[in-house]
């Protein structure tokens, strides 16, 4: 009850004043939005503003575990982006150069799949 009625109060005094409402509360973005108050949600800018990866593109990344597939291997980009490195299983805590494949964004976030050239 004091989340609602903490909301309500924000809502009304940036209402009241013309100001905008800046959140990660997925509830509060939507009632802000249906009552016309202008909103800038935290997740979507930091979505917004995370590199483009396209396939082809060449980037470093550290292996730090195997895939579901033993050749695949695991590795994270500075943003938490999951990497999963095709023929990476086998360089487990090595850094090297991989290919981007493709990209697919899930509700849990974005996963990007790369090749090892190296090891064609």
């Amino acid at each position: 009850e004091d989340v609602a009625e903490a909301d309500a109060k924000l809502l009304r005094l940036a209402k009241e004043l013309g100001g905008k409402i800046v959140t990660n509360d997925f509830n509060l973005n939507k009632v802000a939005a249906v009552q016309g108050i202008p909103v800038l949600n935290i997740n979507e800018l930091a979505g917004a503003v995370k590199p483009v990866l396209l396939p082809g593109e060449v980037l470093t990344v550290r292996v730090i575990k195997e895939g579901k597939d033993a050749a695949q291997g695991v590795a994270y980009l500075d943003d938490g982006t999951m990497v999963v490195v095709e023929n990476g299983g086998g360089r487990i805590g090595e850094e090297f150069a991989v290919t981007v494949t493709s990209a697919l964004q899930t509700a849990a976030g974005r996963m990007i799949f790369a090749r090892d050239e190296s090891a064609s």
